[in-house]
């Protein structure tokens, strides 16, 4: 034992165990510390934390409020940060946990926004087409004067064409232009005109759950940063194409920038992403019939 030590450079005491143990022991929590005094009052606790659930927000308890009825209705003897501390330790138990998203290239998300512009002197309210790549934090968007499959259609070749190639996968909401009906958590039964658009372009769809928009998170704050940045004042043109030129110039602008946590370029991030696209069709068609 005294060899091994000198050899490995390990402490004698554990040399020892690993003689005792040839498999590493299973895991045991360190027990916990009594609590006398709050103890018995630990019950009351949670109970008042998972009633405030059901309250109204600006009407549940403090930690501090908790002590009060603790100490004036059922007689705690203790003091008010031991509850204090009880308290934070249960709301963290119970805490929603979220895994933070990882998008590799080639990957993109869709979205309709709505922009207010103006189009021969009319005010019209826009459908504002949006696709980003997550990986690079690149965007392309255009407008159109309705949200419909045309303009669903139209916006991905706009955005295929831009961007050089086809992402491999790409994540959209349950939007009537592309879902008939729900099948499963991510399993739907789609539109003839969706189908037609995955087949010409070969990517993978991906459908998030029902009211679970955090799953294509970068589109939805990219419709806002496009309309945010892109879009103020409110633009004015003779005609779509008018509108949407100077906007796909602001897109292309961006490829410069650098940021949200990253210290590459979105142009660097761009090529990397590239590389995983998939090549466009040879033939680009508009596949919906868009009329300008």
């Amino acid at each position: 034992m005294r060899q091994a030590r000198d050899e490995y450079g390990l402490n004698f005491r554990t040399v020892q165990k690993i003689i005792r143990h040839p498999e590493p022991p299973p895991f045991r929590a360190p027990a916990s510390r009594p609590k006398p005094v709050l103890g018995p009052f630990l019950v009351l606790v949670h109970q008042i934390v998972e009633d405030d659930r059901r309250a109204p927000p600006k009407q549940r308890h403090t930690a501090r409020r908790i002590f009060e009825r603790l100490r004036d209705e059922h007689g705690y003897p203790g003091c008010a940060s031991i509850v204090r501390d009880a308290v934070r330790a249960y709301k963290q138990s119970q805490a929603e946990v979220f895994v933070p998203l990882l998008h590799p290239p080639g990957e993109a998300q869709v979205d309709f926004g709505r922009a207010e512009v103006v189009v021969a002197g009319v005010h019209v309210k826009a459908a504002l087409f949006v696709l980003t790549l997550p990986y690079s934090n690149a965007r392309f968007a255009c407008l159109f004067p309705r949200e419909c499959t045309e303009a669903f259609h139209e916006g991905h070749v706009r955005a295929f064409t831009f961007f050089g190639g086809v992402p491999k996968r790409i994540s959209y909401d349950n939007s009537k232009i592309a879902v008939v009906k729900l099948t499963g958590p991510h399993e739907r039964q789609l539109t003839q005109e969706f189908l037609r658009l995955e087949s010409h372009f070969v990517f993978a769809a991906h459908f998030c759950r029902v009211r679970e928009a955090q799953e294509k998170g970068h589109v939805e704050g990219g419709v806002g940063y496009v309309r945010r940045n892109y879009l103020v004042p409110v633009p004015q043109g003779g005609s779509w194409e008018g509108l949407n030129a100077p906007l796909a110039e602001s897109c292309q602008r961006e490829f410069s920038r650098t940021g949200g946590g990253r210290d590459k370029p979105t142009s660097q991030l761009l090529v990397e992403d590239r590389a995983a696209f998939l090549p466009l069709p040879p033939s680009r068609s508009r596949l919906g019939g868009w009329s300008r």
